[in-house]
């Protein structure tokens, strides 16, 4: 029986990811299913980032003037390495994140069905044409490419949360640069090595994406860097309290999506209050199950359910 290392040592040689691994790594990276080591990476260093973000930079002045059609042309190639080496990346998810293969599998169909939409949008980049009161004057609006976007995940949607800003950038003529949770870092590289793979295959420029290794500090150069003109980041409110006026203070964006963990996380930081205090409304219709936090005391109201049954609901 093939031990779990050794998994996802395989897998990610088949998603055609270089062995990342080193004895000497100060990244060890464990599997939540028995515990156990599954490789060991090195961190990138603040110089290392800065090289990353300069190689991003070059490949922005490259890639902004490509015609839209035809960087979704990249994020079409890419969908399709996605859909070929779903079970892989799949495995991988379930190695470093512990969920079930169904679960797994599932985020990688996200990433697939990102990929299509934002094929479809690289033909639907509109802008507007705007009547003016100047005789033989047209006034039309067109959208620009903005820059390196830098992207940071967490570690319960590994890869799902990266390719919903990832097909959207690259689409409009923006790289990439992420920093995945220091627990989740190896199906970061086999994504990335995907992308890759797609890249060459349409010719496009090197250096469109590239992952951070390592802990907060190495997100926080990416974050603090200028030539980053968006953070797009996801995880903890305490985080995005941290992240967000540091992205301001240089006048920079932030995309931000915070919040606790819910119980079904098992982990120290999980919001049993959550589940506990909340309330869980089943939509049989649809069969969706939607949590709600309860609204203040003076917000909050009652309503009547389907059942009949008073529920409390915040508004």
């Amino acid at each position: 029986m093939t031990d779990l290392a050794t998994l996802a040592q395989q897998t990610l040689a088949r998603l055609g990811a270089q062995d990342p691994f080193h004895d000497d790594g100060d990244l060890i990276v464990r599997t939540p299913i028995d515990g156990s080591e599954l490789g060991r990476l090195r961190s990138h260093t603040p110089a290392d980032v800065d090289d990353l973000i300069t190689t991003a930079q070059e490949a922005f002045t490259a890639w902004r003037t490509v015609p839209a059609p035809e960087r979704g042309a990249l994020v079409r190639e890419w969908g399709n390495l996605l859909r070929e080496h779903k079970d892989d990346l799949g495995t991988l998810v379930t190695l470093e994140a512990g969920k079930i293969p169904s679960e797994g599998a599932g985020e990688v169909q996200e990433m697939i069905d990102i990929c299509d939409l934002a094929t479809g949008l690289s033909r639907q980049l509109f802008g507007l044409t705007i009547a003016s009161e100047r005789p033989g004057h047209r006034m039309m609006e067109q959208w620009h490419p903005l820059g390196v976007v830098g992207v940071i995940t967490a570690f319960n949607f590994p890869v799902a949360v990266f390719s919903w800003n990832a097909a959207l950038a690259l689409t409009c003529g923006d790289p990439v640069i992420w920093k995945p949770s220091e627990k989740t870092p190896l199906t970061a590289l086999g994504t990335l090595a995907l992308l890759e793979q797609a890249a060459r295959r349409v010719g496009a420029p090197a250096g469109l994406g590239a992952v951070l290794l390592g802990d907060a500090s190495v997100g926080q150069v990416m974050v603090d860097d200028e030539r980053v003109p968006l953070i797009s980041a996801t995880g903890s409110t305490a985080m995005g309290k941290k992240v967000a006026p540091r992205v301001a203070a240089r006048l920079g964006r932030t995309l931000l999506e915070l919040g606790g963990n819910n119980a079904a996380i098992v982990a120290p930081s999980a919001d049993l209050d959550l589940t506990v205090r909340g309330v869980v409304f089943l939509r049989r219709r649809y069969r969706r199950a939607a949590v709600h936090h309860p609204a203040p005391p003076d917000r909050a109201r009652r309503r009547q359910g389907r059942t009949g049954r008073a529920v409390e609901v915040g508004v």
